[in-house]
């Protein structure tokens, strides 16, 4: 039997890329602060990097069900029903966020 690959592997270069960018804009974040900058301006590059979270969750999300659990749905009802629950938890733990 082989292992299971993640969804979302065919595309972990382009998460890749967007955390690292996420990551340039937290470090950007912290100079705005050291800076001492006006804090509309910090809080609209917090509201950017918050987008950017959102759409790499909504992504992973979307890989989660296109491929876990379409392939756990296949696999039995029960594999499927784990994996339904599993998604949904996420998603009520990314809404709460």
């Amino acid at each position: 039997m082989s292992e299971h690959q993640h969804g979302y592997i065919h595309r972990k270069d382009d998460y890749l890329r967007r955390l690292r960018r996420i990551e340039g804009q937290a470090r950007g974040l912290q100079r705005m602060v050291e800076e001492e900058q006006y804090c509309i301006d910090i809080l609209t590059q917090v509201s950017a990097m918050t987008k950017a979270l959102q759409a790499v969750s909504i992504g992973l999300v979307e890989e989660h069900l296109s491929h876990c659990v379409v392939d756990a749905a296949r696999s039995s009802d029960e594999e499927a029903r784990e994996k339904i629950t599993e998604a949904v938890d996420a998603i009520s733990r990314l809404v709460k966020s």
